[in-house]
C-alpha cells in the first residue's frame, strides 16, 4: 500500500479526479464518485481541494452537454424539455442524476437557459452531492 500510496501522489491524484468529474458529467460513462471516495481515503488532507476541484470538474463537464444542446436545431423535441421550462435552471441542482442529469443539461442548453445560471445550480447540486460522498468516506 507504502508504494501505492507514494505512485498516487496528491497533484497525481487531483488531476485524477478533476479529469474523473469533467467526463462523467459529459455523455461518456465515468465513475467519479469512485475516484473521489479513492482520493480521500488515500489524501483525507484533502478534503477541500478535492471537493472543489471534483465540482469543478463535474460542473464544467454539465456546461459541455449544456453546449451540446444550445448547438441542437431547434426544431427537435428532447425529453424533459417540459419540466426544465418549467422550473427553469433551478431545475439543472439535479444535474447530478445518473442519466437524467445529463438529460437536463443538454435540454436547458436546447431551451438557450441564462448559462451562468444554469452553471450556478449545476454547481450547487454536484458539490451537495459530493459532499455527502465525502461524508460517506471519512
Amino acid at each position: 500500500m507504502d508504494a501505492l500510496n507514494e505512485y498516487l501522489t496528491s497533484d497525481l491524484s487531483l488531476w485524477g479526479l478533476f479529469m474523473s468529474s469533467l467526463l462523467g458529467a459529459t455523455l461518456l460513462p465515468g465513475g467519479s464518485e469512485l475516484v473521489l471516495a479513492g482520493v480521500l481515503k488515500l489524501h483525507p488532507e484533502l478534503l477541500w481541494p478535492a471537493l472543489l476541484l471534483g465540482s469543478l470538474g463535474n460542473t464544467l463537464g454539465g456546461m459541455i452537454t449544456f453546449a451540446m444542446g444550445w448547438l441542437l436545431p431547434q426544431t427537435q423535441q428532447l425529453k424533459h424539455v417540459e419540466s426544465v421550462r418549467r422550473y427553469g435552471a433551478p431545475s439543472l441542482i439535479f444535474a447530478w442524476l445518473p442519466l437524467a442529469g445529463d438529460a437536463l443539461c443538454l435540454a436547458a442548453g436546447w431551451l438557450r437557459l441564462n448559462w451562468w445560471q444554469a452553471a450556478l445550480f449545476m454547481a450547487l447540486g454536484k458539490f451537495a452531492r459530493y459532499g455527502m460522498i465525502a461524508l460517506a468516506t471519512q
